[in-house]
């Protein structure tokens, strides 16, 4: 985009908010829970937080109606078993506040057609079918921006898969400013800064090191998910793939002993994905867990990791169990954060359309 305003980038005005949600779409798994849920919580500590189940996503493909709620509902569960606090954060499902399509609608005038062709995770999910694809699945970027920009949020947590929407979202908010603010005064939203989370933010499958962990994939034993009893977690790191060489040393590491080299990612990608779970999972740096696991051979590191696994996220899904037999309680969380979320979109909706020039009662 080669339009600018200066005045725009400044986020001084705004104080600093938290903006992140999760789709439902399959089951919660490990990669959700270290790639983004644990530093959710981490997050209250900082900011005033914002997490949504984006519920609007989803259905730019088919949903069974049934599980579309179901997983909304296990979603929910999943924040506030892994500690989101409720009464500190807001948590509520998209649908339930109409600024988001309202505002998405918006910004998909704004949005040039350009910027969204080249979206990666569109060509990436369309494939060969890119004519039998929803409108959605195309314009929802549009719809991310909005879901970020209707509480004016400053910061958004991001992993490589989502760097591209959230630049996407700085370039919707930069033209709006532009084009709808005068040029003495400050922008109305804010150019949305990037949280980068720390390791292990891209888990991989489990069956193949190359590939993300995914709810969506075929197989189950690709993933933890977060409500997988002792059993079930213990029988898929034991059936982990690996490769026939011990556990490497700290020369796998990069110069700044931060991660691996791209070389053993390339040539052993099944040794660096476990070795970053189990980085995360103990909150480790990756040099200290390289340098102690250094020499061994996967089964017994396998028996250690299990064992971290299980003390970490075995807790976090029994709660959830608890949870999801308690629909009610879940729908309260929902409905109270629904309340609290349209309280503060509603009247930034209602600047942008003054400034677009829309006329209300």
């Amino acid at each position: 985009m080669s339009q600018t305003k200066t005045t725009a980038s400044a986020n001084t005005e705004f104080p600093n908010r938290v903006f992140s949600g999760v789709q439902p779409s399959g089951a919660m798994t490990l990669g959700n829970y270290l790639g983004a849920i644990r530093n959710f919580v981490r997050l209250q500590d900082e900011m005033d937080c914002i997490y949504c189940v984006v519920d609007l996503h989803a259905v730019t493909v088919w949903q069974d109606p049934a599980e579309l709620a179901n997983q909304t509902r296990e979603i929910t569960a999943a924040y506030l078993a892994s500690g989101i606090d409720p009464k500190r954060s807001i948590i509520f499902n998209q649908s339930m506040v109409s600024a988001h399509a309202e505002l998405g609608w918006l910004f998909s005038c704004v949005a040039r057609m350009g910027w969204m062709s080249r979206m990666t995770q569109f060509k990436d999910k369309a494939g060969k079918n890119r004519e039998q694809v929803s409108l959605g699945l195309f314009a929802y970027p549009a719809l991310m921006a909005a879901d970020i920009l209707a509480y004016q949020a400053t910061h958004v947590p991001v992993g490589d898969d989502q760097k591209q929407h959230l630049e996407l979202t700085r370039d919707i908010a930069t033209k709006f400013n532009y084009d709808f603010c005068g040029e003495d005064q400050p922008g109305y939203f804010p150019i949305t800064e990037p949280i980068i989370q720390g390791a292990a933010t891209r888990v991989m499958s489990l069956r193949d090191g190359t590939k993300k962990m995914s709810k969506s994939d075929a197989s189950d034993m690709s993933r933890i998910n977060l409500t997988d009893d002792a059993d079930a977690i213990a029988l898929k790191i034991r059936k982990a793939k690996t490769d026939p060489l011990e556990l490497p040393g700290l020369e796998a590491l990069s110069e700044d002993q931060q991660g691996f080299g791209d070389a053993l990612r390339a040539e052993r990608p099944e040794a660096a994905n476990l070795l970053g779970i189990y980085a995360a999972l103990s909150s480790r740096p990756i040099a200290d867990v390289v340098g102690e696991k250094a020499g061994q051979p996967f089964a017994a590191f396998k028996k250690d990791l299990t064992e971290l696994a299980l003390a970490e996220i075995g807790p976090i899904g029994a709660e959830m169990q608890r949870l999801m037999n308690d629909k009610a309680a879940v729908d309260a969380v929902l409905a109270d954060g629904a309340e609290r979320a349209r309280a503060i979109a509603e009247p930034i909706l209602r600047g942008a359309y003054d400034r677009v020039g829309f006329l209300k009662p």
